[in-house]
């Protein structure tokens, strides 16, 4: 099988005599799409007290461009078809990962650069089985077959995966006899830490997977895998930058070239929510990874390359939505995602049945969200909310579910209203078709400029490594 990836690869790519990028950090932001970014940046502005943008560090590369996102079956993609896209330059349908229209494996950029040595990390703040890094490893038919992946990241052999957890480490067919996916990992020499501080003293394991410790991920988020949102975190959480900071000091330890997919695999999560605050906090965080790949391309200028981009748009965010004005600023009111204020809702309404009052959660949405207090809310707008909480007390509200999440309709509301003052819009709680932006900075990095395809990114990426 080796003998023969070599000729695939011989075939289709030449070896130049002198590697330009050693170093290859792949940024996604999923679902970033480039009112995610410009909003992040208009926030931080705002908090200042002007009128602009505060720039992330990705907006300070000096080359830029967006990539079209497509894919094989629709002008909308979902992330599996577009990860794989991004992974191997091919096209395919959607909810297909790493196989062509056909059903036919395809190759990665992670496995090629594997397959000449380099050291390969994969790593996100959702599930390290989701589409996005599975896209890297994995050749499913369906990107909801989770157990396969995770099957297929014990097999690939990559030196570090980081993330939330595994979706499903069980086959939901035989949960019973099927092998656990944790068991698999550890049985191809994965060393598991279990949060940022257990990597001390596996600084040189032979393979490892950093993980969100399993209390974190069960009290909070039901076993979905994800690392807690930016917004919620709490001092033992995982992060991005910790998962990123962790991947860079242990293949940096192996004293080979290594290419990294870095995700913000929450971002998107957070857009089919249509919850601002929490998106922007996730893009903030997303890039404060980037600001960490930037520190290791300053130290090694020549030989490394950076990449962000986006495998889609999520939400049809939009800066604006009613006038000509902006208030964004009204965000840094909102204290916890859309998630924990539903799940805060629905503990009162649990906890004091038809008897909870309508001031107990007015007191939640002034702690939680501004609202009444910092965000003025108008009679129309109270009465709105008040007819949904009597619905709720009623037992008669159904939850508002999205892709990943489901909402008591009465958060839902006060989310959205809070949207409303802050001047952002959405369109859909799904992906969109528009374009996401494209920043690079560092050896072949002026590969990444102008309107491109996202079939073209990975080719490009392989030649500026010199192939």
């Amino acid at each position: 099988m080796k003998r023969y990836l070599m000729m695939i690869i011989a075939v289709v790519c030449v070896m130049t005599a002198s590697a330009q990028a050693k170093y290859i950090f792949y940024m996604i932001g999923d679902g970033m799409g480039v009112n995610q970014v410009l909003g992040s940046e208009m926030y931080l502005a705002e908090l200042e007290g002007r009128i602009g943008r505060k720039q992330l560090c990705m907006t300070q590369f000096p080359y830029s461009g967006q990539l079209s996102t497509f894919s094989a079956s629709n002008g909308i993609t979902d992330s599996s078809a577009a990860g794989t896209c991004l992974a191997s330059g091919v096209k395919t349908t959607n909810h297909t990962l790493g196989l062509d229209d056909k059903g036919q494996p395809v190759k990665t950029i992670a496995e090629i650069l594997h397959n000449f040595d380099w050291s390969v990390g994969i790593m996100t703040s959702v599930s390290i089985d989701h589409a996005t890094p599975g896209a890297f490893y994995a050749h499913v038919e369906s990107r909801s077959d989770y157990y396969t992946v995770g099957r297929q990241l014990a097999e690939s052999g990559f030196e570090f995966f980081g993330g939330g957890t595994f979706y499903q480490p069980f086959d939901k067919k035989d949960p019973e006899g099927s092998e656990n996916v944790y068991d698999l990992c550890e049985a191809a020499e994965y060393q598991f830490a279990h949060g940022y501080q257990e990597y001390a003293g596996m600084e040189d394991a032979r393979r490892l997977i950093l993980i969100q410790a399993h209390e974190g991920l069960t009290k909070d988020y039901k076993g979905r895998g994800m690392i807690p949102y930016a917004i919620d975190k709490q001092p033992d959480d995982l992060t991005l930058p910790q998962i990123t900071e962790v991947a860079i000091d242990f293949l940096s330890r192996k004293n080979k070239p290594f290419f990294m997919m870095i995700e913000g695999g929450a971002i998107d999560w957070a857009c089919h929510s249509n919850d601002a605050a929490t998106v922007i906090g996730e893009v903030i965080e997303f890039d404060d990874a980037i600001k960490l790949a930037y520190k290791f391309y300053t130290q090694h200028p020549d030989e490394t390359l950076i990449v962000v981009t986006a495998d889609h748009e999520t939400g049809g965010m939009a800066l604006g939505n009613s006038d000509y004005t902006l208030n964004l600023q009204a965000l840094q009111y909102q204290k916890e995602s859309i998630d924990r204020l539903s799940d805060e809702i629905k503990a009162l309404h649990q906890q004091y049945g038809k008897k909870l009052q309508w001031k107990q959660v007015k007191d939640v949405f002034r702690t939680q969200l501004g609202l009444y207090d910092n965000v003025q809310v108008k009679a129309a707008e109270d009465a709105e909310l008040q007819a949904a909480f009597k619905e709720m007390i009623s037992n008669k509200a159904t939850d508002e579910k999205t892709l990943y999440s489901s909402h008591s309709s009465l958060s839902a509301k006060a989310v959205k209203l809070l949207n409303k003052k802050s001047k952002v819009g959405w369109t859909t709680n799904a992906h969109s078709a528009a374009a996401v932006p494209l920043f690079a900075i560092g050896a072949g990095a002026e590969l990444f400029t102008g309107w491109h395809d996202n079939s073209e990114v990975m080719p490009l990426m392989l030649k500026a490594a010199g192939f």
